[in-house]
C-alpha cells in the first residue's frame, strides 16, 4: 500500500517526534538484520547500534530520512503496522482509539500518511498539549515543597517506561516474525509429510513388485531346470539313435560299395579313353581332370560356393575365358589375360583334381595360339564364325544326364541357357576371388 505524501509542512511536538524516531530506530534495527539492502546509506553506520544508542545518536539522520526518503518511510511504516496492528488500523481508518496515547497516534499518522494525516497529527498534538497543561495546573495547586527527587523519579520512570515500550514493540515484532516462521515451518512439515507418504507408497509398491519378480524368477528357474533335464534326456536319446542310424548307414554303404566293386569286376569295363568334353569339335589342346557341383545356398559370386562345387566328385568345370579375364584384368593384352587365367586354373586343377575346361572366343585372337594348355586344364577356342557361348552350350549338352556341370560366366544369357540344360552357373567374380586366394 503506497502512503500519500505530505501536502504541507507539519510541526511535530517534541514528544511526537521522539516517538516517531523511536519507532524508526526499532525498524532500522530489524531491517539491518533481515534486509540490509533496504537501509539508506546515511543510516547504515547506526544500524548495528543498540536501540537506545540508535535512537539517541541517529536522531538527526533518522528525522531527515523520514522526511525526505519516502521509500524508507514506507518500509518503516510497514514494520510499525506489523508491530502495532490495532493502532495502525485505527489511524488508517480515521477512527483513533480513545485509549491510545496521543503521541502514538500522531507518530503513526506521521509515518503511515493516510488521507488527512495532518489533521490527525494536529488533533493528537492538541490532545497531548491539553494533557500536559492539565498536568501542569495540577502541579501548581499542590503546596510548594521540594519535589526535585520526585521529578527525578518521574523522569527515570518515564525513561524506563519508554525503554519498556520499545522492548515491547520489539518483542511484538519478533513475535510476528516467529509466527510467520512457524506458519512456514508448518507448511514445510505438511509438504514433507505428503512426500513421505508418497515415498512410503512407492516403497510398498516396489516391494510388491520385487516380491512378484522373485516369485516369477523362481517359477522360471523351475521351468529352466525342467527344460535342461528334458534337453539332457533328448541329447542322450539322440546320441543313442544317431549311433544306431550311423551303424545302419555304414552297413548300407558297405553293401553298396561291395556291390559296385563286384559289378565293376563282372563287367570288366576299362577306363574311358575320351570324355564327353573331348568329343566337342573345337580348336586347341585338351587334358583330363575332375570337378564338382556344390549346393545352392550361397551367392553365385561367393568363392565358397565354388569350393563346394569343385569338391563334389565327377563335376566338369567349364570356364568362359574372356568373360572372366575381362572382368578381373581387362587392361592386360589378350595373351597376358589368357596366360594369367590358365596359370590360375592349373593351380586349381592341381589342388582339387577337377576336370577343367576353359573356352576362349577364337574370333578375337590377336595372334596364332599354340594348342597346348597347362596340365589338368582343357583349352578350347571356338571356330571362326562361332562364338565361345555356343561352344560352352555344346560342352554342357555333350555331358550325360545326371553329371554335375559348373559353368563360370557372368553373361546372363549364357547362365540362363546352361541352367535350362541342367548345369549350374557361377559368376566370374567367384572364380577370380578363388584364384586370388591361391
Amino acid at each position: 500500500m503506497s502512503i500519500p505524501e505530505s501536502t504541507g509542512p507539519v510541526h511535530l511536538h517534541e514528544a511526537v517526534r521522539a516517538r516517531a524516531l523511536a519507532l524508526a530506530a526499532d525498524a532500522l534495527g530489524a531491517m539491518a538484520t533481515s534486509a540490509a539492502d533496504e537501509v539508506p546509506s546515511s543510516l547504515r553506520a547506526f544500524a548495528r547500534f543498540t536501540p537506545v544508542r540508535r535512537a539517541k545518536l541517529a536522531a538527526v539522520p533518522l528525522a531527515a530520512a523520514l522526511e525526505v526518503d519516502p521509500v524508507f518511510r514506507q518500509r518503516v511504516a510497514d514494520r510499525v503496522r506489523a508491530a502495532m496492528p490495532e493502532v495502525a488500523a485505527a489511524v488508517l481508518a480515521g477512527t483513533p482509539l480513545p485509549a491510545a496515547r496521543p503521541a502514538d497516534l500522531a507518530a503513526l499518522a506521521y509515518l503511515l500518511r493516510p488521507a488527512g494525516w495532518q489533521d490527525t497529527v494536529i488533533a493528537a498534538q492538541e490532545t497531548l498539549a491539553d494533557e500536559l497543561r492539565h498536568a501542569g495546573s495540577g502541579q501548581q495547586a499542590v503546596p510548594a515543597r521540594d519535589d526535585a527527587p520526585a521529578r527525578a523519579d518521574i523522569q527515570r520512570l518515564k525513561a524506563e517506561l519508554l525503554a519498556l515500550r520499545r522492548d515491547h514493540d520489539e518483542l511484538r515484532r519478533r513475535l510476528g516474525d516467529a509466527r510467520e516462521r512457524a506458519r512456514t515451518a508448518e507448511r514445510a512439515l505438511e509438504a514433507l509429510t505428503e512426500a513421505a507418504e508418497r515415498d512410503r507408497a512407492a516403497a510398498e509398491a516396489s516391494a510388491a513388485a520385487v516380491q512378484g519378480a522373485e516369485t516369477e524368477s523362481r517359477r522360471l528357474r523351475s521351468r529352466l531346470a525342467a527344460a535342461e533335464q528334458a534337453l539332457t534326456a533328448a541329447r542322450t536319446a539322440a546320441r543313442e539313435g544317431r549311433g544306431s542310424d550311423d551303424a545302419r548307414v555304414w552297413l548300407l554303404l558297405d553293401t553298396l560299395v561291395n556291390a559296385a566293386s563286384g559289378l565293376r569286376r563282372e563287367l570288366a569295363l576299362p577306363p574311358p579313353a575320351l570324355r564327353p568334353g573331348d568329343r566337342v569339335p573345337a580348336t586347341g589342346a585338351a587334358d583330363d581332370g575332375f570337378g564338382a557341383v556344390g549346393p545352392r545356398g550361397l551367392s553365385e559370386d561367393d568363392p565358397a560356393l565354388l569350393d563346394q562345387l569343385v569338391a563334389l566328385p565327377g563335376t566338369h568345370l567349364v570356364v568362359d575365358g574372356y568373360n572372366v579375364t575381362k572382368t578381373g584384368y581387362g587392361t592386360l593384352s589378350l595373351e597376358a589375360q589368357r596366360s594369367r587365367l590358365l596359370a590360375g586354373l592349373a593351380g586349381l586343377a592341381a589342388q582339387t583334381g577337377a576336370e577343367v575346361t576353359v573356352v576362349f572366343d577364337g574370333a578375337v585372337r590377336d595372334a596364332p595360339v599354340a594348342a597346348t594348355a597347362p596340365r589338368g586344364v582343357r583349352l578350347l577356342f571356338s571356330h571362326p564364325g562361332q562364338i565361345a557361348d555356343d561352344l560352352i552350350r555344346e560342352l554342357v549338352r555333350a555331358e550325360p544326364v545326371g553329371r554335375p556341370v559348373v559353368v563360370v560366366s557372368s553373361d546372363r544369357e549364357v547362365a540362363d541357357t546352361v541352367r535350362a540344360m541342367g548345369a549350374r552357373a557361377v559368376g566370374s567374380p567367384a572364380l577370380l576371388r578363388r584364384l586370388a586366394r591361391g
